[in-house]
């Protein structure tokens, strides 16, 4: 496939219209569409169709667009990587994070890798849904989940964490210890959404997982932790074990611990195109060194 072609053809795809495409392209309309055109050809089927309201894709059309997408990220990523090959790791390190990471164990990291490459400057961003980012915004993406991501990604756990209830001694003192996930309806619940989970359905380690209505939802486990140690309720949240600086030792409690959690794998998955780049095979070695004795 041309590349030009397919670039065109994704250009007006996501434009909706070939006077916006060819603009944004920096290119004439007339060639904006002898491409899509010449791409249809080669397809041997309609791709777009116009429109009064302007062009629309075609089914053929919207199954190109999506891997359309994905092909052009992954080219632009490939052809930026090959400025690094053969050099010590140097430059951006553009890290994706999902939401609610403790700080107290990214800082130390971030440390280390300063210090033995100092000529690497990281660029660290958090989203709720890591993989979902530009693959030429990312070079390497950290997220939870058991399932290996789909798409164009090369993927490892690197660590696998334990989702529990907690809750603070003296929220337990004032309202109770539930002695069985029925007991919990009585009691302030907070969820933390993790990625294509369901936050008011609970795991159970042996059993079908339970309905709840949670008072707080969020995918920042932090801000639902935070909530436990200030004595208002109940969590389920993974990584609790990282106590936070300062935290009193025993501030949080675990709740119903052979009953409800489950294994929480924590994924580092780098675009394809990226994986056999010196920087990033480096970079990676070095966050398996830093969280193995976790």
């Amino acid at each position: 496939m041309d590349l030009e072609e397919l670039r065109a053809f994704v250009g007006v795809a996501e434009t909706g219209s070939f006077l916006a495409a060819a603009d944004m392209l920096g290119v004439s309309r007339t060639t904006l569409r002898r491409r899509v055109e010449a791409l249809e050809a080669r397809a041997g089927v309609p791709l777009l169709k116009s429109t009064r309201t302007g062009v629309v894709l075609t089914e053929a059309g919207e199954v190109l667009a999506r891997r359309g997408r994905l092909m052009m990220q992954e080219t632009r990523a490939l052809v930026a990587s090959l400025r690094e090959v053969g050099q010590a790791p140097a430059g951006l390190l553009r890290v994706v994070l999902p939401v609610g990471l403790p700080p107290h164990l990214l800082s130390p990291l971030f440390g280390l890798l300063r210090s033995t490459y100092p000529l690497l400057r990281v660029h660290a961003c958090f989203s709720d849904h890591p993989l979902a980012e530009p693959l030429d915004n990312v070079d390497l993406a950290v997220h939870f989940g058991e399932d290996m991501p789909r798409g164009p990604w090369i993927s490892q756990v690197v660590l696998r964490i334990r989702e529990r209830l907690w809750a603070s001694a003296d929220y337990l003192r004032q309202r109770g210890l539930p002695d069985s996930v029925e007991a919990l309806r009585g009691h302030e619940l907070f969820s933390w959404q993790g990625p294509g989970g369901d936050a008011c359905l609970w795991p159970q380690l042996r059993g079908p997982a339970f309905q709840v209505e949670p008072a707080l939802i969020s995918t920042d486990i932090h801000l639902i932790r935070a909530c436990c140690l200030a004595g208002q309720g109940i969590g389920l949240i993974p990584s609790v074990d990282l106590a936070d600086p300062g935290e009193v030792e025993g501030a949080l409690v675990p709740v119903l611990a052979d009953v409800v959690g489950r294994e929480q794998p924590l994924r580092v998955s780098v675009p394809e195109a990226l994986s056999e780049v010196p920087k990033i095979r480096q970079v990676l070695e070095h966050i398996r060194q830093f969280i193995a004795p976790l």
